[in-house]
């Protein structure tokens, strides 16, 4: 997942422990012949006289050949530099450019950029610990915080007064009602009672395709006929969670663009009438910067309250999934990673930043 951008990032780091080795400059001589004397009484002690004559050979030390970052802490090591911007100006531009090539959103690559700058310049560093480091601390501290904090649905069940009411929005072909199944499988697995309302009542074989879903899962579904008023239907899905004490309505929807007023005003009636604690909009993680605009338009005209993006795993870029929760400033809830009921993944930031960056703590 992510793997054209996680490549690239790889490279940017380097090139910024690159500029900033550059920018610390050579050591005074009688630092920099420090590392030559300690090697000097590294060496192996002499082997006593006539040593050789009796056969005994002299023990041999095998040595590492050191790597570039290891280098790079015996030249600067426990010093100290005050960066300024034109000592990373050109790894900060090649950064720039990544993030745009893998449909990272511009004011979202704006924020990433200012935030690696606050970071690194103007700022007494200690370089000698480790460059690379370094880079990637700042690095993942500034992804972190244009990912936001994600949304653990769980959690949100567990604390809120039920049936919780999740509605899902989104436009055609994104897999909606495919996601729908998912969470309610999520759900299921996760000891959570859950009822799907067939609220998809416009589109050829839709109560259909929810139906098949419902019964593989083992989830009660709540439809009316073709044509019906869909307000109706979720209204009824509520009503009968309330009765029978189920934990969560998930309410599937007909896809539509934000532009058909039509089908916006229906959603806002939904709306009234369902009164949802949560909107989910859905879209697709390799729609990139179309998916993040189709989010802004939707936030904007009926609201949401988290995001889901389906074929994450397509996506060899993640530019949808690092823009779409800065630029709508709601959560992303789950990324959705192949065609099975189990391939939805609860979405967390320090697991995307560890993904595109490796292991080790990312964000607080």
């Amino acid at each position: 997942m992510f793997d054209s951008l996680k490549t690239k990032l790889k490279n940017i780091t380097h090139k910024f422990g690159s500029s900033i080795e550059e920018a610390a400059g050579p050591l005074p001589e009688e630092e920099a012949a420090a590392p030559e004397a300690e090697e000097v009484e590294a060496l192996p002690p002499e082997p006593p006289v006539g040593a050789e004559d009796a056969g005994e050979a002299p023990p041999e030390e095998e040595r590492e050949e050191p790597t570039f970052f290891n280098r790079i802490r015996v030249l600067v090591r426990e010093r100290e530099i005050l960066l300024q911007e034109k000592d990373i100006a050109e790894p900060l531009l090649d950064l720039e450019m990544v993030l745009l090539e893998n449909d990272v959103a511009l004011p979202v690559t704006d924020e990433i950029i200012a935030r690696m700058k606050d970071e690194l310049v103007g700022r007494q560093r200690k370089i000698g610990a480790s460059v690379d480091d370094l880079v990637l601390e700042s690095l993942k501290s500034a992804l972190c915080g244009v990912l936001g904090d994600g949304l653990d649905l769980l959690e949100y069940v567990r604390e809120h007064e039920r049936p919780v009411k999740i509605l899902f929005t989104g436009v055609n072909g994104t897999g909606k009602t495919t996601t729908v199944a998912k969470v309610a499988h999520y759900l299921k697995k996760n000891g959570f009672s859950a009822v799907i309302g067939a609220g998809d009542t416009y589109r050829a074989g839709a109560i259909e395709q929810i139906r098949t879903h419902a019964d593989r899962i083992g989830v009660k579904m709540i439809q009316h006929q073709e044509g019906a008023d869909p307000s109706a239907v979720l209204f009824d899905a509520v009503s009968y969670a309330s009765a029978h004490n189920i934990d969560v309505v998930l309410a599937d929807t007909a896809g539509r663009f934000h532009n058909r007023a039509n089908l916006m005003r229906q959603l806002e009636k939904i709306r009234r009438v369902m009164k949802p604690d949560l909107v989910v909009y859905v879209d697709e993680a390799v729609a990139g910067n179309d998916a993040v605009i189709r989010a802004e338009e939707f936030n904007q005209t009926v609201g949401t309250d988290a995001v889901i993006l389906t074929k994450a795993d397509m996506d060899p870029k993640g530019g949808a999934a690092i823009s779409i929760a800065h630029t709508v400033g709601k959560p992303i809830l789950f990324l959705g990673t192949g065609q099975g009921y189990d391939d939805i993944v609860p979405f967390m930031p320090q697991s995307v930043v560890n993904e595109l960056l490796g292991g080790g703590e990312a964000c607080a």
